[in-house]
């Protein structure tokens, strides 16, 4: 959705459940830290600052979320291009672009082709002189509308994907980037990589290909050098430029912690399951929402939250410190083995194996076996729909009784904002019992009629 969009929904949140009255805008956490009396509270200290009017105080807490994710500092790899201090033009990271309108008519330089530098190179396409598209590895581009102008999430990212992208990566590399190079082919378009495609967070961009090939988009090979007015490219060539935006990604660092609480050093978290940090005599702080899913963010950082609460209160307990960092590690070698060796791939994880470790620790991860048994229909379209956080609310603490209604609703859900038709309510259980049995039924027949 548009950015104003998820704001509009963030609002209406906030109104549904009173939550205005819990949050303090204008303040900056300068500080937090253990209490004195720690060990036994488990509490934290936290030294506050209004950014108005400068004034300060300090608060005491039982328990801490930390949400402030991993889009919150720019990563500026400024030693990889030589020379960059020299460039006379204007340089900003991507963090800080919010309209194409200054670069109209300029001729403009991108770095990177992960999903801002492939949407800003589409979007000051329309206007600027000229832009340069500069990938060192290249990149696999997925569409955000895919068959039929379904989502892109609503079909690849399901149960049963997630299970054969984990065990059978050689089936899903190849299947996956033939359905890629059909809509346009990576390799003469410039983009085709060396990696797999499941070895990348992907790169979604329905527009980018087009933009290439009417020459408002211009792809260039990794940047060696700066001169005054010139960028300069490792195939040799040289281009004049008038700006060059760094979509380099983020760092992640939260400078009110302690390091001997969250060591971010060489963009690791060194943090159980990227949440809780392993060395506290209590566990009453969490990180929520450093994570990048092969999914959405949003249900991730809920389903954490849930977690994190039932830890604070005492209804779950974590492993010891020592069981944490063994599984930490094991979890770290197994992203090395399938991401490509980057900063960014430090905190990528498969979105529904990961949500999945969660919910066996909240008991409401779904049981899709018992489900094929007790209910087919619903079976069926928690293995094999579009994977949605409503499957943990199925079963288990949190429970609501109309999650199986929502999970039967999701594609009617999905088209009612484009057709604005009714939404079609699901056939009744007994009913749609009654068909399977009939199908089952069917299927013998023509199977005793051929024996």
């Amino acid at each position: 959705m548009h950015h104003t969009k998820v704001m509009d929904y963030f609002n209406l949140y906030a109104e549904k459940f009173n939550l205005r009255k819990y949050i303090n805008l204008n303040t900056e956490v300068i500080k937090c830290c253990q209490t004195a009396d720690f060990k036994e509270t488990g509490r934290w200290q936290l030294s506050l600052k209004n950014v108005r009017d400068g004034s300060t105080e300090t608060r005491i807490f039982d328990g801490v979320m930390v949400c402030v994710g991993h889009h919150a500092v720019p990563y500026y790899p400024l030693d990889d291009f030589p020379g960059v201090e020299k460039f006379q033009g204007d340089k900003m990271h991507s963090r800080l672009y919010r309209s194409s309108k200054p670069f109209e008519g300029k001729r403009i330089a991108i770095v990177g082709t992960g999903n801002s530098g492939c949407d800003m190179a589409v979007e000051l396409s329309r206007n600027a002189k000229q832009v340069y598209l500069s990938t060192r590895r290249g990149a696999w581009v997925f569409n955000r509308i895919m068959d039929k102008g379904v989502p892109f999430d609503f079909l690849a990212i399901t149960r049963l994907n997630s299970w054969l992208m984990i065990n059978m990566p050689f089936i899903m590399n190849p299947l996956f980037e033939s359905i890629l190079n059909t809509r346009f082919d990576h390799g003469k378009y410039g983009l085709k990589p060396k990696h797999r495609v499941l070895s990348q967070h992907p790169t979604i961009n329905d527009e980018l290909p087009n933009r290439i090939a009417n020459g408002t988009v211009s792809l260039k090979p990794n940047i060696t050098g700066f001169t005054e007015t010139e960028v300069i490219f490792s195939d040799g060539t040289r281009e004049q430029m008038d700006a060059v935006i760094f979509a380099t990604g983020f760092s992640f660092e939260f400078p009110f912690l302690d390091k001997c609480v969250v060591d971010t050093t060489n963009h690791e978290s060194e943090l159980f399951r990227l949440v809780w940090p392993m060395n506290l005599e209590r566990n009453t702080l969490a990180v929520i929402g450093l994570v990048q899913p092969l999914a959405v963010i949003g249900p991730c950082s809920e389903l954490q939250s849930r977690w994190a609460t039932k830890v604070f209160k005492g209804e779950l307990k974590l492993p010891s410190n020592e069981s944490m960092k063994v599984e930490y590690d094991e979890m770290m070698t197994g992203m090395k083995k399938r991401y490509l060796d980057s900063h960014r791939h430090t905190i990528e994880v498969d979105g529904v194996s990961y949500m999945d470790s969660i919910a066996t620790e909240l008991s409401c991860k779904p049981d899709v076996l018992r489900l094929f048994v007790t209910d087919p229909l619903l079976a069926w379209k928690v293995l094999y729909g579009p994977f949605t956080c409503v499957q943990y609310r199925l079963t288990g603490p949190g429970k609501w009784k109309d999650a199986r209604k929502i999970i039967m609703a999701h594609w009617d859900r999905m088209w009612f904002p484009l057709s604005g038709k009714e939404k079609r309510q699901s056939r009744p259980f007994w009913m749609n019992m009654l068909i399977i049995a009939f199908l089952i039924c069917v299927i013998a027949w023509i199977v005793f009629k051929v024996v």
